[in-house]
């Protein structure tokens, strides 16, 4: 049920340099081969692909094995806040228990709870009032959200507004207890939050119920050698404790091991393109059970799947 699952990868694991799409690919757009501007992805066990198909006002679903069309499984309607759209989603993830969807509607500020069974088009309003841009959910079924107008992450249990404050909420800044523009969100077995402090150009770990976090990636100002990262977005933490992240500035993605201060490449750094081997903006980032890497490339409208050696 949680939106990361608990993989093992080894710690000397390689990717195939060339990705293969597996959804869009075909120019930005509406059509059901289109994306425009996805932001993030939810890898499931049978490695349907789930996208928040931001600037297409919709979630639209891949299923392994056909690249050709997804199927629009939230919104699509354009945009607004009536009950069948969406405006701008950033995030989605699978609530397996109650089969349906938990979507960060950000342009009308809501965290939505959306059915997936056949002929269900209402939703349900989970959170109001809320900046949100990135979910995660916990074995225990709390949900976490990072707010980019708070500058914070905060765990909600299912039906409460106010939740309870995990990770900055000090304003703006690049102190140890602040964030500086929180998107995406990983949750482990311990309920350790990790953050990607975009604009502090930084990982965050904050450790459950800590004041302040703990700086594991980056934070050496933004640049593109091995300790630093450039507008870091999606992130993902193996069993190991090893990070993986989006490094959307430098359209590469970085494996961080722990208690080292600086990451290696695993894939991309070659440039900004749109060759299987480049990335124009990578965003959302996942793995499926295997080790399979899953990354949305934000400005080549697509969704690359990078083939564990």
């Amino acid at each position: 049920m949680s939106k990361k699952r608990k993989i093992n990868i080894p710690f000397n694991a390689k990717w195939t340099q060339n990705g293969v799409t597996i959804a869009g690919g075909n120019g930005k757009g509406n059509a059901t081969n289109q994306l425009k501007n996805p932001l993030s992805l939810f890898v499931d066990d049978d490695q349907t692909v789930v996208i928040a198909d931001t600037y297409n006002h919709r979630v639209i679903q891949w299923k392994n094995g056909d690249t050709t069309n997804g199927q629009v499984v939230a919104g699509g309607k354009g945009y607004g806040k009536g009950f069948n759209q969406l405006y701008q989603p950033r995030d989605a993830l699978i609530d397996k228990e109650t089969n349906s969807l938990i979507i960060c509607d950000a342009g009308n500020q809501r965290v939505l709870r959306w059915y997936r069974r056949s002929g269900a088009t209402q939703e349900e309003i989970l959170i109001d009032n809320i900046s949100c841009w990135g979910l995660a959910m916990d074995e225990q079924r709390y949900i976490y959200v990072s707010d980019i107008g708070k500058l914070e992450v905060r765990r909600y249990q299912l039906g409460e507004k106010n939740g309870t404050l995990a990770a900055g909420g000090n304003g703006q800044g690049d102190g140890l207890n602040q964030l500086n523009w929180p998107t995406y969100l990983f949750v482990d077995r311990q309920h350790n939050v990790y953050v990607s402090d975009r604009d502090n150009h930084r990982l965050m770990k904050w450790n459950k119920d800590a004041k302040e976090g703990i700086v594991i990636a980056g934070g050496q100002g933004k640049g593109n050698a091995l300790t630093q990262l450039y507008l870091p977005n999606g992130i993902f933490v193996d069993t190991l404790g090893t990070l993986y992240v989006a490094d959307y500035g430098n359209d590469r993605l970085m494996r961080w091991t722990q208690g080292v201060n600086q990451g290696t490449i695993i894939v991309g750094g070659n440039g900004e393109g749109a060759g299987a081997n480049q990335f124009n903006g990578p965003v959302g980032l996942s793995f499926d059970r295997h080790g399979n890497i899953f990354v949305v490339d934000y400005d080549n409208h697509r969704v690359q799947r990078f083939t564990i050696e």
